[in-house]
């Protein structure tokens, strides 16, 4: 009798915890997030001004699906944005990145010459000053430059060298270097000996390179006994 009533007593708090877990509420596992399209991705990377990848992905769409109309409306979108960024660099005097988004900008939008008129012709206006400057700059430096041994206004200066006398000659060659970096000149070393020429060469070079490390100095070698040692200096035409 208490074996049954065990079993009884089994078999009720089974039933009554099937039917607890029965009314019990299911809980949904929530779907996945669906992965962004292609267009969707597209307009991501023109919102994060990522442009480039942003036409990547455009060509890989117009691959695709050459015949979506949306293709348009995300080529003229990303040209707008190739055409912002260009005025913009272009204000923070990047003319250079400035043209280059505009070439891109254009080639997004080859039958809408007008889209990109306006920052062509600022661009036209930053290198024609750019250009100016430079121009000033060059004719500010060379105002600046004084000769020391040449004419800077004639093809060449000849200039008898003071073998005979080092101070005099080391003095020479101070002053011969100076203009040699200064007005870009060729220069010529005629000697009587050729023993002559290989130490009065290092003389130059020497003082050369103290003055420009950097400076290709252009020397050319003449024998002439019958002629005292003697330098040439040709200044490079502007």
């Amino acid at each position: 009798m208490k074996l049954f009533a065990s079993r009884y007593l089994l078999l009720a708090a089974f039933s009554i915890l099937l039917g607890a877990c029965q009314s019990a509420p299911t809980v949904e596992t929530p779907a996945p997030a669906a992965a962004p399209t292609g267009f969707e991705q597209l307009e991501q990377s023109i919102a994060s001004s990522e442009l480039a990848t942003a036409e990547d992905q455009l060509q890989a769409l117009q691959t695709q699906m050459p015949d979506d109309p949306r293709i348009e409306q995300y080529q003229h979108q990303l040209a707008e944005a190739y055409l912002k960024r260009s005025q913009i660099v272009l204000q923070k005097g990047d003319v250079n990145a400035a043209a280059t988004a505009l070439s891109r900008a254009r080639a997004l939008m080859p039958k809408a010459p007008a889209l990109t008129s306006g920052v062509n012709g600022a661009i036209t206006q930053a290198r024609k000053a750019e250009l100016e400057k430079a121009e000033a700059e060059l004719k500010a430096a060379e105002a600046k430059r004084i000769a020391k041994v040449i004419d800077p206004t004639v093809e060449s200066t000849t200039i008898a060298l003071k073998i005979g006398d080092m101070t005099q000659l080391r003095r020479q060659f101070d002053a011969i270097a100076a203009d040699v970096t200064a007005f870009d000149c060729q220069v010529i070393l005629q000697v009587p000996r050729t023993d002559d020429y290989p130490w009065l060469a290092t003389l130059l070079t020497k003082r050369v390179i103290k003055i420009n490390p950097d400076f290709e100095l252009q020397l050319e070698r003449q024998i002439d006994r019958s002629q005292p040692a003697h330098i040439v200096l040709k200044p490079a035409k502007l």
